[in-house]
């Protein structure tokens, strides 16, 4: 078995995905807040 290095691990996909992540999250949040605006001027 091969010794381990501590930061000799590749992560860069892992990056990748975590960033993609981050992204889909923001949009969720941001078009749940346009939902609640639009109900809240249209709903009354």
């Amino acid at each position: 078995m091969a010794e381990y290095e501590r930061g000799s691990m590749d992560t860069s996909e892992q990056q990748k995905t975590f960033a993609g992540f981050v992204k889909m999250a923001a949009l969720v949040s941001f078009l749940t807040a346009l939902a609640l605006i639009f109900l809240a001027i249209v709903g009354t």
